[in-house]
């Protein structure tokens, strides 16, 4: 795969859609973003172009590779615009029905047969997706981080059926083209990363919806005890929390472990909006451009 002629499509042009998009560019690659209708496809190009604005004004890009990687992507709101992609991220919403339309539909609308089909789910099985297609072995889970610009780790998770042509294809590009480090991951719930984090975020939120301890102790204590870069609710509030739920949902549902089962507080303050900085409200607040406010929004304050 080379990134410099390869056709990328994206599926998902939301915040992880948008840095996958944006490090492709980046690297060289033309790419097809697609979302489901004109107004996000408008509104997810204005995501890539801000990330690459910041980029310019942190000295991590010039203008003129900023410039560049903006010419290199196209927002349409047509699965067909991918027939001719060599490899798809799907970056949807972390939703098994969702993510299975999606599967089904780039099956009939991307029309090479050695296409990569890449799925960045956070925690469903691989293969799940996988079977939607009539090309299984086609099919990979790529699991970025977010922010995807900033963090080089990809999870590479290939299913029961991916092909071994497939997984070097997509480990050739993640490593090769967009200079990123891989683990490699067994299709299971979680995979590596989630599944040893999202209990300590469930650990956390449980500490304060007991009362044990405010969410700020619980941050402050994580950074300045065990020099963590981010505090487990600072955390959660960036992942989102809807996601955060999805992603325990999922683990539970495999291993029926009570550590994983999503807390009372977490789905109530879902089921309430509070999805932390995309919504400027979680377990702290945000102002609009995402800073954190004085005062926390939920858990025991």
């Amino acid at each position: 795969m080379s990134g410099g002629t390869e056709r990328v499509g994206v599926v998902g042009c939301g915040l992880m859609g948008a840095g996958v998009a944006e490090v492709c560019a980046r690297a060289g690659a033309r790419v097809t973003v697609v979302e489901r209708d004109a107004a996000s496809a408008r509104a997810g190009l204005e995501r890539i172009t801000r990330s690459l604005d910041r980029a310019v004004r942190d000295e991590k890009l010039t203008g003129p590779g900023r410039d560049a990687a903006l010419e290199r992507v196209h927002v349409v709101d047509d699965l067909a615009a991918l027939h001719d992609s060599g490899l798809v991220v799907e970056a949807v919403a972390e939703d098994e029905r969702v993510k299975l339309d999606v599967f089904a539909r780039l099956d009939g609308a991307v029309r090479r047969a050695d296409a990569v089909l890449a799925t960045n789910t956070s925690s469903l099985p691989v293969i799940r997706l996988a079977t939607a297609t009539s090309r299984p072995q086609n099919v990979i889970g790529v699991h970025f981080f977010n922010p995807v610009p900033v963090l080089r780790l990809v999870e590479l998770v290939p299913s029961l059926l991916t092909s071994e042509s497939t997984a070097r294809r997509a480990e050739a590009f993640v490593v090769d083209t967009l200079g990123k480090e891989v683990v490699l991951a067994q299709d299971r719930a979680g995979f590596v990363v989630n599944a040893l984090l999202v209990p300590y975020l469930l650990a956390a939120i449980r500490m304060v919806e007991s009362g044990a301890a405010r969410a700020e102790d619980v941050d402050r204590g994580m950074v300045m005890g065990c020099a963590h870069p981010l505090g487990p609710l600072a955390l959660t509030d960036l992942i989102g929390l809807d996601t955060t739920r999805a992603i325990a949902e999922s683990l539970y549902a495999e291993f029926r472990e009570p550590l994983y089962a999503p807390p009372p507080l977490l789905c109530r303050m879902v089921e309430a909006g509070l999805l932390g900085r995309k919504s400027g409200r979680g377990f702290h607040t945000y102002s609009g451009d995402g800073t954190r406010g004085e005062r926390l929004a939920a858990g025991g304050t």
